[in-house]
């Protein structure tokens, strides 16, 4: 058996691993909310920006007590959308083989960076984004989620899925995790 990773590296996994499926949960649980206009690829994007931010806030809380973990978790999993993209542009470019060329938009990362920018300033660093917090932002997620014409508010279609309760589980998680880990590594 090897041992186990640095405490930031594990930290980092397990909360993007995190980050990922509940990404997919709240994009499962949204998608119908939003009607067939919806735009899914902006559904996925903002999805996964906010719930990043959300992953990196709760992660840097829960490792306050481990200083150098701490520096490097936090921008790691702000990362992860870019790294997302970056994914799923290596498999754009296998799919493509020899038949065409695919070139990287500097358009999406500049996109993904206008979109963390927006959830960096409502979730700011070293605040841990419990239920009050999520219920005060998840609005204006929706809010950018949804298509014109919706017969309900976002405020509403939140309350009626659930999705605070989703993501601030996953924060709550994120959090215990990095706490443990930075506890046994003491």
């Amino acid at each position: 058996m090897t041992s186990p990773a640095p405490l930031a590296a594990r930290v980092a996994a397990f909360a993007s691993t995190a980050a990922l499926s509940t990404t997919q949960d709240l994009i499962r649980a949204t998608a119908p909310a939003l009607g067939p206009d919806a735009d899914m690829s902006v559904v996925a994007e903002e999805t996964l920006v906010l719930v990043a931010t959300v992953t990196a806030r709760a992660a840097e809380v829960g490792l306050q007590s481990a200083p150098e973990a701490l520096q490097a978790v936090g921008p790691a999993l702000a990362e992860v959308p870019f790294l997302y993209h970056d994914f799923l542009l290596g498999a754009e470019m296998i799919a493509a083989g020899a038949e065409g060329d695919v070139e990287p938009d500097q358009s999406v990362y500049d996109r993904l960076a206008r979109k963390a920018d927006f959830y960096t300033a409502h979730l700011p660093p070293g605040r841990f984004p419990g239920p009050r917090a999520l219920g005060d932002k998840l609005p204006l997620w929706m809010g950018r989620v949804s298509p014109p014409g919706l017969p309900t508010s976002p405020d509403k279609r939140l309350g009626d899925l659930g999705l605070v309760d989703v993501l601030a589980a996953h924060a709550r998680l994120v959090l215990a995790f990095a706490q443990k880990a930075s506890g046994a590594d003491a």
